[in-house]
């Protein structure tokens, strides 16, 4: 496994918002959902379309572009059109910075 890499300010991501950035010039989506930090792979699986970009309910986004949930902790499909999972990384949190693993 990779080491973490710090990735925002907690103060970045606004209660039930999400970011968009980058690790190893991969696009992650970061979610902030009750104070506990997700980050998943920023592209849907189904098609080309911004997670971070998607609507924010309980633990799952849904896709702007056709509505595709995803498990924001296990980055599973939740509804079609999507069946393939998302990217998960692991998060940390310290001293208000952010951190997620690499690889």
């Amino acid at each position: 496994m990779g080491d973490f890499v710090r990735v925002a300010k907690l103060t970045d991501i606004e209660e039930g918002g999400a970011i968009r950035v980058e690790v190893d010039g991969e696009p992650v989506a970061l979610f902030n959902v009750g104070g506990r930090i997700y980050a998943i792979g920023e592209t849907c699986t189904h098609e080309e379309a911004s997670l971070s970009e998607g609507y924010v309910e309980g633990k799952a986004v849904e896709c702007p572009r056709h509505g595709a949930r995803f498990d924001l902790k296990t980055g599973q499909a939740l509804t079609l059109p999507a069946t393939m999972p998302a990217r998960v990384y692991e998060v940390k949190v310290e001293g208000g910075e952010v951190f997620i693993r690499q690889g």
